[in-house]
Order: C-alpha cells, then sequence, then structure tokens
C-alpha cells in the first residue's frame, strides 16, 4: 500500500510539473522542460554506446572514451565491442586500450562480431561475470530504482527469441518478479533502424511484445552505426504516447563504417550519422533524461527527458509525451 501510494504521488508530481508548462501535452516541444519529478543529485547515470573498438581505426572509440572517462555511473556496452571478430586478441589490444578503462564499470551486451570467436567466449572471457552466464549472454540487474535487462540478439547462439525460446521464457519471468516502476532493456540489434546498412530487426518483436506488454520504458540498441531516437510506439511500428516504448539506436561508440541512413522510419525523432558519441541517461524515481554526447569538435546534440509508465495500475497509467529540451545543428526532424 505505502508503495503504490509513493508511486501515486510521484505520479502527481510529474504531471504538476508538466501542466505547470502547457496546459495540453505535445509531442514535441523547443522550449526548456521543467525539472524532472523526484530528480536527485544522488540519482545513478548509466552512459554507453555500442559498435565500438575497430583494430584498423581506433581514433572513434579513443574519442568516446575520453567522453565516459568524465561522466560517472554505470557503463552499458551494447554489442560489437572489439573489431573484426571479437577476439582475445582484439578484445585486449583494441577495447582494452579504450574502453577497457572503465571495464570495471561496464554492464556489456554481445552483439553478431562477438559470436565470429568460439561462441563469444572471448567476450565471456574479458568481462567474466559482469556478462552474466557465459552460455547465455543475457542477465539483469538493478540501478538505483530502476530495473535494467540486457539481452541477446543472437538469437542462433542462445535457442531462439521466439515466445517459447529460453531466453524468452526468462525474461518474462524475469519481468514478472521485478515490478519496479521503471524498466530500461538493452540488445545489440533494433526492432526499428533507419539505418541504410541493416534496418529494422523483425527477429527483435517478440523481445518487444514481452517488453511492452510488461510496461518497459526504454529499449537502447546498436548495429547501425548511427544514432537515432523514436518516439513512443508499439511493437507493431504505431505511435503510442501513453504506454508505448522509447528506442534509441546508438551504434556510435567508434565503428567507422556503414554510418548513412535510409528513407526514416516512422516515429523517428532525431537522426545524426557523422558524430561519434554516448548515450547518456539520468535514471530518476518516475523518469528519466537523456543526452546524446558528442566526440570532441562536433555539435550535434539530443537531450530530453521521458516519464515512465506507472505499472500497479494498467488501466490508470499515464505515461506523458517527452518534453525535447534542446536539439541543435540540423540534426533533429520531428513529427
Amino acid at each position: 500500500m505505502a508503495k503504490r501510494q509513493f508511486q501515486a504521488l510521484l505520479i502527481l508530481t510529474a504531471l504538476i510539473s508538466v501542466i505547470g508548462v502547457s496546459s495540453a501535452p505535445t509531442k514535441s516541444s523547443n522550449n526548456p522542460s521543467p525539472a524532472s519529478p523526484a530528480a536527485s543529485a544522488s540519482d545513478p547515470v548509466l552512459v554507453g554506446a555500442g559498435d565500438i573498438a575497430s583494430c584498423d581505426d581506433l581514433a572513434g572509440a579513443e574519442a568516446t572514451a575520453k567522453l565516459i572517462d568524465k561522466i560517472p555511473g554505470t557503463v552499458f556496452a551494447a554489442g560489437d565491442l572489439a573489431y573484426p571478430d571479437g577476439s582475445a586478441e582484439q578484445f585486449g589490444n583494441c577495447y582494452g586500450s579504450t574502453w577497457g578503462r572503465f571495464k570495471d564499470r561496464t554492464r556489456p551486451t554481445p552483439g553478431n562480431h562477438e559470436y565470429h570467436s568460439g561462441g563469444a567466449s572471448a567476450y565471456a572471457s574479458y568481462f567474466g561475470t559482469a556478462a552474466g552466464d557465459p552460455k547465455k549472454a543475457y542477465y539483469s540487474y538493478d540501478l538505483g530504482a530502476w530495473h535494467i535487462v540486457a539481452l541477446n540478439s543472437e538469437c542462433a547462439e542462445v535457442g531462439g527469441c521466439d515466445a517459447s525460446s529460453p531466453q524468452e521464457q526468462w525474461l518474462k519471468q524475469d519481468l514478472a518478479q521485478h515490478s519496479t516502476a521503471c524498466t530500461l532493456a538493452y540488445f545489440h540489434k533494433p526492432l526499428f533502424s533507419s539505418g541504410a546498412k541493416h534496418g529494422n530487426g523483425p527477429d527483435m518483436k517478440p523481445f518487444w511484445q514481452t517488453l511492452y506488454g510488461a510496461a518497459v520504458d526504454v529499449v537502447i540498441n546498436g548495429h547501425d552505426h548511427d544514432y537515432e531516437r523514436f518516439a513512443p510506439q508499439d511493437p507493431d511500428g504505431h505511435a503510442d504516447w501513453r504506454r508505448g516504448i522509447r528506442e534509441f539506436v546508438v551504434g556510435t561508440g567508434g565503428k567507422n563504417s556503414h554510418r548513412t541512413f535510409a528513407d526514416p522510419k516512422a516515429n523517428s525523432e532525431a537522426r545524426r550519422a557523422d558524430a561519434f558519441g554516448v548515450l547518456k541517461l539520468t535514471l530518476h524515481a518516475s523518469s528519466y533524461d537523456w543526452e546524446f554526447v558528442p566526440e570532441a569538435g562536433k555539435s550535434f546534440k539530443d537531450s530530453g527527458t521521458g516519464t515512465c509508465h506507472s505499472i500497479d495500475d494498467m488501466e490508470s497509467r499515464n505515461f506523458l509525451p517527452a518534453k525535447i529540451r534542446r536539439s541543435s545543428d540540423g540534426g533533429i526532424k520531428d513529427r
């Protein structure tokens, strides 16, 4: 009862703060947004990217590592971490010499390149227990008031990703056991992407169906080597400002190839393919702030605030559209 009263108070606070800015919520705004509800200086930070250290050119990985050097918090590494093959030598010499300097605060997930070397054995050996069971490479943890789920999008390597697969069954059980107000998931391959090289990944739809059903708030991916932010949507790609999941594609960790877009997918709100950078999320008790931090010398930025879904009462939960705080350099296209 106390938890429900506390969450109701947080939601009421969020409503009051948004109403104070505008009498009618809109999907985007160029005006400064109000402070996040229940924000605290001690709220945890989750920061990172995917598609990171390419042994033929480490300039991008070094540029993004310098950003994380200055950002305290937990680091997510969203797959394809050591190119070209995720070998022990490439992890040691290429990832290790850049993002390896904050290995002790990193929670990774594998990409397709990790499985070029012995079933991602070098990846599992490099990160150890921080990467979960080496035979599965999916796991979860709590970060402040948030529950974080790291999934393995290399479906063929772990018994599939369909509704009856071991990973899907684990995911459903994990979400049922962690009914927190705010939940985030990250995995390498996105369901939605405007990237010209890979684009949408339909194999990820079962993940999304389960995450959407459990009122998950945010999904982070990589795979396409660009940055893209989507408006909250359902697993079928329909805009859903009340209960949809906001997806970020952050394949901007340093890999220097196929950094172009095709035609933008529905609900794509922001895109940029010519800047390495990291996504910084500040996780409040009932909301989150996002900020794309670009490499030195680049001016593109994207930031805003989103409010978590309430899961205590599925019928009464209220998802307020995020307010865009700042955009610049022509990289933002809102719909």
